[in-house]
């Protein structure tokens, strides 16, 4: 197994639970009158994740594929049940189960991968072949993810066709179907947002940052100052200021920045140092698999992860309008470290097979 992996993976959701508590203690408190509420509560689902993670390692995830066609439709079904619930900050994201929520955006991409993966590898699947990309896949995925945009999510809309796009490529799309494929994809993002005016405030406010960072929203001023708070080592564990009600979930969203105010320039370059790792390690067990369903699947796994924190870090630092998408085995959140945990353990499973790390 992957051990360089494996520590990383360890050391990033270690950090996560360090700065969870930090971040959320003071909320929490004045909340749930208990400051370990948060950390309570993703400690459960990391010990949940730790059992997924034991179980997926040991899987022959190969002969398991087929089964990943149901898999998506169930996750279509919770995106279309989560509409059942309450709202949450004007949005229809989660289930409630008792105490705990469950974000089927988070399932819905780790399966799509999987089902790509094994659909795509396929003999009979002739990818050049453009009648065989508009079926399945775009009622299949296209379902799935205009859900997630009238959730409304369009982060996590944006995430998931993302790395679809990068696994078709690398499954050997054309390029003119890839352009046919993602041109529509921007021409509906461009009416959500100026004309229908969907997070059409959060683009300007990013516009308006571009050129001055404290003239955008104010999730992004506070992250800014919380980040520039923390100068090169940080204001120290527990120290941070911007947690006091002042930056917006310190605990989820907008973690990194908390990172950076506490731990400093350094704390976030570590992170980045880190999460390379799992990036630099993913893609050498893609390289190294025996067959076209081991690498898709590792090429899938890794660019998810790559793409959430492009995104998250993205946002943090003003470089991307603000969107909702946690930081990767870190943020609060525990579908989120579900899938986080269960990604990794897939690339711990894949380095096992015959002659990968020994490469």
């Amino acid at each position: 197994m992957d051990k360089i992996l494996l520590y990383a993976a360890v050391f990033l959701v270690i950090i996560g639970l360090v700065t969870v508590y930090s971040a959320s203690s003071l909320i929490a408190r004045e909340s749930f009158n208990s400051q370990f509420h948060f950390l309570y509560k993703q400690a459960i689902f990391l010990l949940l994740g730790i059992l997924i993670a034991l179980v997926v390692i040991r899987l022959d995830l190969k002969r398991l594929a087929p089964y990943s066609v149901p898999i998506v439709f169930i996750c279509i079904a919770l995106l279309a049940a989560v509409f059942a619930f309450p709202s949450r900050n004007d949005a229809h994201r989660w289930i409630n189960i008792g105490p705990f929520t469950i974000q089927p955006s988070e399932l819905f991409k780790l399966a799509i991968i999987y089902y790509l993966a094994f659909s795509l590898s396929q003999k009979k699947r002739n990818i050049e072949d453009w009648r065989q990309l508009v079926f399945p896949y775009a009622p299949l995925i296209g379902s799935g993810i205009l859900l997630i945009i009238f959730e409304p999510g369009l982060g996590s809309a944006l995430t998931i066709t993302a790395t679809v796009i990068v696994i078709l490529f690398l499954a050997g799309m054309r390029l003119y179907h890839l352009a046919l494929f993602t041109v529509p994809l921007g021409a509906v993002a461009t009416f959500l947002i100026f004309i229908y005016g969907y997070k059409k405030a959060r683009v300007l406010d990013y516009l308006s940052a571009i050129q001055d960072p404290l003239a955008g929203s104010f999730q992004v001023k506070q992250a800014i100052l919380a980040m520039g708070a923390g100068g090169l080592y940080g204001a120290g564990l527990g120290n941070g200021r911007q947690k006091m009600f002042f930056l917006p979930y310190p605990y989820t969203d907008f973690i990194y920045a908390s990172i950076g105010e506490e731990f400093g320039f350094i704390g976030l370059c570590i992170i980045l140092l880190l999460f390379a790792i799992i990036v630099w390690r993913g893609i050498h067990i893609a390289l190294y698999q025996p067959d076209r369903f081991g690498f898709l699947l590792a090429m899938g796994v890794t660019a998810s992860i790559m793409i959430a924190v492009v995104i998250n870090v993205g946002v943090v630092t003003t470089l991307l309008p603000t969107t909702g998408i946690p930081l990767p085995l870190i943020s609060y959140g525990g579908t989120a470290l579900l899938v986080s945990i269960a990604s990794i353990a897939i690339l711990l499973n894949l380095s096992r097979r015959k002659g990968v790390i020994a490469r």
